[in-house]
């Protein structure tokens, strides 16, 4: 496997002049900051050599390099889900090529069911920490000399980062919740049961993506910071049918305020 990732990596420094050390996972909520990137260099990721394709409605399947807030930055515009049939070493590959290109910070957002009473449709939630209940784990097997074996999550999500976004938010009058961000394998979204399960779990919100690639940016030795956007309710006496296409549209509102605080993030950070 480490033969192929850094094919792919090699691949992509010759295709590139670009350097960045930030990189921005364009999931639901973040796709319109792709049309704020002054965009260098786009890739289809079937054109590079190794990389899985994105099948999921809504995700475009390109990886882009540019300039954002004045900084090179890189863009994952559609992400890989086990959902979709891919072991745990597919959904992450792409973050092990980053980790080759000198990648330092993992910049992720997602859209995820609340479960906690406090939220509405609609919330930014910081991820402050996470639980995975993953079928599979993607660090299971051969170690990648990336980093340790029983690499360390105590801060997963990087503190000083969570810091610098409640300043911008408060700055620019953005509400933020904040909460532990719980990942299923999906694809169904969660029964009343379930969410309630979750809860009691400790979890304010439940996704089908995220964290196996913070696990795999944690020991690639990436400094990360994590969104969700609130897009339905696990809440008794809240809960309603949930559609894709609703899901969509939930995270499409929120994007230019989501766009706006990862471009300044991104103007700190990078």
């Amino acid at each position: 496997m480490l033969e192929k990732i850094q094919d792919s990596a090699s691949w992509l420094l010759s295709h590139t002049q670009l350097r960045p050390t930030t990189v921005i996972v364009l999931g639901t909520g973040l796709g319109r900051l792709a049309d704020e990137i002054e965009i260098i260099d786009e890739f289809p990721y079937h054109v590079i050599p190794n990389f899985p394709v994105s099948t999921v409605e809504g995700h475009k399947g390109k990886l882009i390099f540019g300039h954002l807030g004045g900084k090179e930055v890189m863009a994952l515009d559609g992400r890989f889900h086990y959902y979709e049939g891919y072991d745990m070493k597919t959904v992450t590959f792409p973050i092990r090529v980053m980790r080759e290109l000198g990648i330092k910070n993992y910049v992720v957002s997602n859209a995820a069911g609340g479960t906690n009473p406090e939220f509405r449709i609609g919330d930014i939630m910081l991820i402050v920490d996470h639980i995975n209940f993953m079928p599979e784990h993607p660090l299971r097997g051969k170690n990648i000399d990336y980093g340790p074996r029983f690499p360390d999550m105590s801060q997963a999500y990087d503190r000083e980062y969570l810091d610098m976004a409640r300043e911008i938010a408060a700055k620019d009058n953005i509400r933020l919740v904040e909460g532990v961000y719980l990942a299923t394998s999906g694809p169904t979204f969660e029964t009343p049961a379930e969410y309630r399960m979750f809860h009691r779990l400790g979890a304010d919100a439940v996704g089908m993506s995220t964290v196996p690639e913070v696990i795999v940016a944690r020991h690639c030795g990436m400094r990360v910071f994590g969104m969700s956007v609130i897009t339905d309710l696990g809440v008794d006496g809240k809960i309603v049918q949930v559609s894709h296409e609703e899901v969509q549209r939930a995270a499409d509102a929120v994007q230019p305020i989501m766009a706006n605080l990862v471009r300044k993030m991104i103007e700190r950070i990078a």
